[in-house]
């Protein structure tokens, strides 16, 4: 189940406690702290998973959600072109905090990677059909989030539906 830049699987150690959401952001999260829509299937509603956002994107709602509740900033973006996130945002740089930051960041690899496993060390959590949106059943377009069964520590859509950014 593997992508062929993917692998091989190794042993990594995840130093310290981390949270992630239960689903991904959604349309309806996104539009809230932005005020805009990039998504491609607008029309799938607000419990839909936001798309078309860049990891400039990501980075930045990272930072507006730690500031609208007075948390750090975990990323100074360096040499932005002045749009809006959402809508074309590029950057030539980023400073990370580090992994002690106290906002919101997005997960490493590993750590979404351990998240995704869920204690187990197979591809994913079950039959694919039950717990995934992919391109065999999704009618090529994405889905509400969480309409698929959650992996053991309750995470959704950790396989497919959309594709999520990473540290």
């Amino acid at each position: 189940g593997r992508a062929s830049d993917e692998g091989p699987q190794h042993r990594v150690t995840i130093t310290r406690p981390f949270l992630l959401q239960a689903t991904e952001v959604t349309q309806g999260q996104w539009q809230a702290l932005m005020g805009n829509n990039p998504s491609s299937f607008s029309t799938c509603g607000a419990s839909c998973p936001v798309e078309q956002v860049s990891w400039w994107d990501a980075a930045w709602y990272c930072n507006l959600l730690s500031r609208k509740e007075g948390l750090a900033e975990c990323y100074e973006l360096q040499g932005c072109n002045g749009k809006q996130a959402g809508a074309g945002l590029e950057c030539t740089g980023v400073e990370f905090k580090g992994l002690s930051c106290g906002g919101y960041r997005l997960p490493t690899e590993s750590e979404w990677e351990y998240a995704a496993r869920a204690g187990t060390t197979a591809s994913r959590h079950g039959e694919l059909d039950a717990v995934a949106w992919h391109n065999g059943n999704s009618g090529s377009k994405t889905h509400a989030v969480a309409t698929k069964r959650a992996n053991a520590w309750g995470l959704h859509d950790m396989v497919g539906n959309v594709w999520e950014w990473t540290w």
